[in-house]
């Protein structure tokens, strides 16, 4: 079976690291904590805080194995040493502008853990990046959106 590379940016790479590292040195002492403490108070057939707390542990255990897993996996892409010669690619921050309304936006293309559009920061996988990726500074692409078929113009493509 062949290995699936996920990209993602630096900064996306740190994210992840700094969400494991804080799993298991914070949030899991802690569960196994209130654990401890739930069953000491007794009968655990109708104790809420046990199983919440078990419920809770369930999650991060099953968090800490998805990171671990997307972690070995990551190809760590920097924008700042792309040379795509103006093209749309992975990292890279495209600004352009809504055709129809005239509204101008700026997004970085980055991985599906860092995706976070109220940031500037779209998914790779999303309709507007798949559009863009590959195109070039002056180019009008057309996006399937939602609400139907949209026009950008792409003003400038930056590896920052």
């Amino acid at each position: 079976m062949a290995v699936h590379q996920i990209p993602v940016t630096v900064l996306g790479a740190e994210l992840l690291k700094e969400e494991l590292q804080r799993l298991r040195a914070v949030d899991r002492p802690n569960i196994i904590q209130a654990i401890a403490e739930a069953r000491a108070q007794g009968d655990l057939s109708e104790n809420a805080e046990y199983e919440s707390a078990k419920e809770r542990q369930s999650f991060i255990e099953g968090r800490i194995s998805e990171l671990e897993a997307k972690l070995s996996n990551l190809q760590i892409i920097d924008p700042t040493t792309l040379n795509a010669e103006g093209r749309v690619v992975f990292g890279a921050t495209v600004r352009f502008e809504d055709l129809d309304s005239g509204e101008p936006k700026t997004y970085q293309i980055v991985g599906e853990d860092e995706a976070d559009i109220k940031n500037g920061k779209i998914s790779v996988s999303s309709p507007i990046a798949r559009g863009l990726i590959g195109k070039s500074e002056g180019e009008v692409v057309e996006v399937q959106s939602p609400g139907g078929v949209k026009e950008y113009e792409i003003i400038e493509v930056l590896y920052i």
